[in-house]
């Protein structure tokens, strides 16, 4: 799977299944658990982009989308996964996660090879102008009142301007940014960036969202498979409506290259 090392908690076990239609075994780690213990969706994620992975021809995932269905403890899993269409530069599948005696999440996704596509580049994006990371806010594992394992795996550097969620002190503007790379020092892979579009703790809480704001539905474009070092992540939210929001988030390479572009809905929990 194109050499990927992002987690042994991201390993999948082939028990059934060929050609087309594929079953695969794992285990929802606790080590990547937000709230009462539960994996992170985009932990989840990139655990059902491995499969799909394993499932292809085309090494690399291009666009992910994901709906989530329910908030699964750790422990066991399977994943189902259908090939949709195999062609020569992409290939596409859908994929059911199911813990817990009920399905978790729903996917589906087109894999191409990022190392080999060429043509035409314009890109009007910038990447976020930062501090340097000794300068910013180092995250702990706790924020909005909330122990978050997941976040520990994570050395993430909060842009002050954006920090106020921290300190209890929201500023107001729906946004987050800072830098960012997995606590053991590992580089980030094609599989890891999915994982890194539900990193940030939700922009809801710079406008005083004090409740929880899970994911409906998340997309990911992966654009180029991410130089070594740290990386940098904003995340923007234009619109809240009705207890609902979207938050677009980028994230850029050392070498100054959009590697991500997702987009996720979210909904603020009554509380």
């Amino acid at each position: 799977m194109a050499g990927y090392a992002f987690d042994e908690d991201t390993e999948v076990t082939l028990v059934g299944g060929a050609g087309p239609r594929r079953l695969y075994s794992c285990h929802l780690s606790d080590r990547w658990a937000i709230v009462g213990g539960r994996p992170n969706g985009g932990y989840l994620m990139a655990l059902t982009a491995r499969a799909l992975a394993a499932s292809l021809p085309h090494p690399d995932p291009l666009a992910v989308t994901a709906h989530f269905l329910a908030s699964p403890q750790s422990g066991p899993a399977r994943i189902e996964v259908e090939q949709a269409r195999v062609g020569r530069s992409i290939s596409t599948a859908t994929a059911r996660l199911e813990a817990g005696g009920r399905d978790v999440l729903r996917v589906l996704a087109s894999f191409g090879d990022l190392a080999a596509r060429t043509g035409r580049t314009h890109v009007t994006a910038r990447p976020p102008e930062l501090p340097p990371p000794d300068e910013c806010a180092s995250r702990g594992p706790t924020v909005g009142g909330w122990e978050m394992g997941f976040a520990k795996r994570f050395d993430t550097r909060i842009d002050p301007a954006t920090a106020g969620m921290f300190q209890g002190q929201p500023t107001g503007r729906s946004e987050v940014r800072g830098w960012i790379r997995f606590a053991d020092g590992r580089d980030a892979d094609p599989l890891a960036l999915i994982m890194f579009a539900d990193s940030l703790p939700p922009t809801a809480y710079n406008l005083g969202v004090r409740t929880w704001v899970p994911t409906l539905e998340l997309t990911a474009y992966v654009r180029a498979r991410p130089a070594p070092g740290w990386l940098r992540i904003s995340m923007v939210t234009r619109n809240l409506l009705d207890g609902q929001l979207e938050e677009d988030i980028e994230v850029w390479d050392s070498r100054d290259r959009l590697v991500l572009q997702a987009r996720q809905l979210a909904w603020i929990l009554p509380g």
